[in-house]
């Protein structure tokens, strides 16, 4: 089966940024936007993941505005291919153009530097989607990880709910896939507008921080908001986790060199790919049979995270492969119009309620601003 593919998240800039690759071309990678068309990807999440290392530096924000260039660039060099997706309507008129509607996100508020500005200013360079907190605590929101320290809070701070309002009034979607527990249910009460946990399965299929569970998933329904289901192994199965932990702690994984950190990880991820168990893509459908069992299955999207990941299941190595989950989801019961609700509608509704016609770019063409003295057009 065939299906439109609405992909809520993948980190595929990073390759282009660190490694040279163009997206808008066959890479090495999980994917680029050649074998994503022939997957049926018509609207693609490309975030910019900025590595904890840079706050240190103080540098986290000048990183995110880098990946942000990478992304403005592949829109300016495969007009042909990929277009701005900027709110709602601009991603329904690039399916009407049989073009990719491309959209620019940031994973892990770290990158706004605790300023409003700052999130403002990466409204105007093209951003619509954050994800509030990656895997590192932050001073106004904890991640689902272990370690936060008094300093931080359980859930929302006062600046944490502010920046989830001026998301709300710019147009921009609020993403929680890394919150917390209390931060998830901080920002359900603050949003006006619906929400996506981008990439993440469910906790009642495998117990593991990064998941949902069955409370969160009923209220992300309320909310009218989207799970995208995650492509990542580790999140969906525990043994193939701990398979992975032994295969990274092996002196061959450790004896893998690239000669750069980003080469490294993707030359590991291949290793990885090939000693690894293979994980059964009928794994994905448990977590997307379960969370259209809990929230509904209008509020279940894909977020594969590719390209963030150093592991796929058996049949989504890359994202030629989404029809595969859609023939699996098809066989497990679900209808051609639920499944095209999953791999499209659903998260295209999600994003065009946060987004509107673009609260402040109700125009269809993007504006000229500058970051950091980097031209976007």
């Amino acid at each position: 089966m065939r299906t439109p593919v609405f992909d809520a998240h993948v980190d595929s800039l990073q390759r282009a940024l660190d490694l040279g690759d163009d997206l808008g071309s066959v890479t090495g990678g999980h994917l680029d936007l050649v074998r994503g068309r022939v997957g049926g990807l018509q609207a693609v999440v490309l975030v910019c993941w900025v590595d904890p290392v840079h706050i240190e530096v103080g540098a986290a924000r000048a990183r995110c505005s880098q990946l942000l260039d990478q992304y403005n660039a592949l829109l300016d060099r495969h007009p042909k291919l990929v277009t701005f997706g900027g709110n709602g309507a601009l991603v329904e008129e690039a399916r009407r153009r049989g073009l990719i509607a491309g959209i620019a996100g940031i994973e892990g508020g770290h990158s706004i530097e605790e300023s409003l500005e700052h999130l403002e200013e990466f409204f105007e360079g093209g951003v619509r989607v954050m994800t509030l907190v990656w895997n590192n605590h932050l001073s106004w929101i904890s991640s689902c990880r272990e370690g936060a320290g008094s300093s931080t809070p359980a859930g929302l701070s006062d600046f944490g709910r502010d920046v989830v309002r001026r998301m709300n009034k710019l147009g921009m979607l609020v993403d929680l896939s890394h919150a917390s527990d209390q931060a998830f249910y901080d920002t359900l009460e603050v949003s006006e507008r619906p929400v996506v946990a981008s990439h993440s399965g469910c906790r009642a299929v495998n117990d593991h921080p990064r998941n949902l569970s069955d409370d969160q998933l009923r209220a992300l329904g309320e909310n009218g908001g989207v799970i995208g289901a995650v492509f990542c192994t580790p999140f969906l199965d525990r043994d193939c986790a701990q398979a992975l932990v032994r295969l990274r702690a092996s002196a061959e994984h450790e004896s893998i060199d690239a000669g750069s950190e980003a080469a490294t990880f993707f030359a590991r991820a291949s290793f990885l790919q090939e000693a690894a168990p293979a994980l059964p893509l009928e794994r994905v459908c448990d977590h997307i049979c379960h969370a259209a069992e809990v929230a509904g299955v209008e509020h279940v999207g894909i977020g594969s995270d590719y390209d963030g990941i150093d592991h796929t299941p058996a049949g989504l190595e890359d994202a030629s492969r989404y029809p595969a989950l859609a023939a699996a989801l098809l066989e497990r019961g679900f209808t051609e119009a639920e499944i095209e609700g999953i791999f499209w509608g659903n998260m295209a509704r999600a994003f065009a309620r946060a987004t509107g016609e673009g609260t402040r770019a109700s125009e269809l063409q993007r504006t000229s601003v500058t970051l950091y003295g980097h031209r976007r057009t």
